[in-house]
């Protein structure tokens, strides 16, 4: 396939990346600065501002367009995140609707729809911190609702490091109630599978794995929000 990948740098993207082209898929990576993405067979890199430019070259060709662009965890950055779900998505629905491209795969949250998951020490943290990237989330799923692509927005749990697992649980739009983290391979590997499937149709599939205690502490909750 081809695909194009928005956020291929960041903590998901990466793996998106890797898993990609080890599959043998090609690869055009979207950035605001090509300088620091290393050569890879398979790989593309083009230099484009989600926000103002005209993304229809970029998507031209692709059989699929996959976000995996997101905001940085610090609280300045929380307190007033940029537009990146909002005008982004609607840039990015306006260059695949101009470059005839029709699936698109994007990174929502469980906790758009369901805060009341986890134990009350991990959701006093988490939807303190989320609140206005959450309103941000459920606006770009509205976007895409109203849209006629073939979307699908995936909603995992609190995001974490780890090796690639693949036996996370996949549920209807809320993850189940015991379970809180999501180990960003795992996002990675499940955008992967919805490009080559075509499975989820405009649904919101949510994605969790049963991690260890340590994984969901108050520690490990604020070590992740503050890097």
């Amino acid at each position: 396939m081809k695909l194009a990948v928005l956020g291929a740098k960041g903590a998901v993207g990466q793996h998106l990346l890797d898993q990609a082209l080890d599959k043998g898929h090609a690869v055009t990576a979207i950035e605001l600065d090509c300088a620091d993405m290393p050569a890879r067979k398979g790989l593309t890199c083009i230099e484009a501002d989600v926000l103002e430019d005209d993304l229809s070259s970029a998507f031209a060709g692709s059989d699929a367009v996959l976000s995996c662009l997101g905001v940085g965890n610090s609280p300045k950055v929380l307190l007033d995140p940029p537009p990146l779900y909002t005008r982004g998505t609607s840039n990015i629905l306006a260059g695949m609707h101009a470059a005839e491209v029709d699936r698109l795969a994007v990174i929502s949250a469980s906790f758009v729809e369901a805060k009341n998951r986890g134990p009350i020490y991990f959701k006093v943290p988490v939807m303190t911190a989320l609140h206005n990237v959450l309103d941000q989330m459920g606006e770009m799923e509205a976007q895409l609702r109203a849209s006629r692509v073939d979307w699908t927005a995936v909603r995992p749990g609190w995001l974490m490091q780890g090796d690639l697992t693949a036996d996370y649980v996949v549920t209807p739009d809320v993850i189940p109630q015991h379970l809180v983290r999501t180990r960003m391979a795992d996002v990675a590997h499940f955008m992967l599978h919805l490009a080559e499937t075509g499975s989820w149709s405009r649904q919101t599939p949510a994605l969790a794995r049963q991690e260890d205690a340590e994984a969901t502490s108050v520690a490990a909750v604020i070590r992740d929000m503050t890097g």
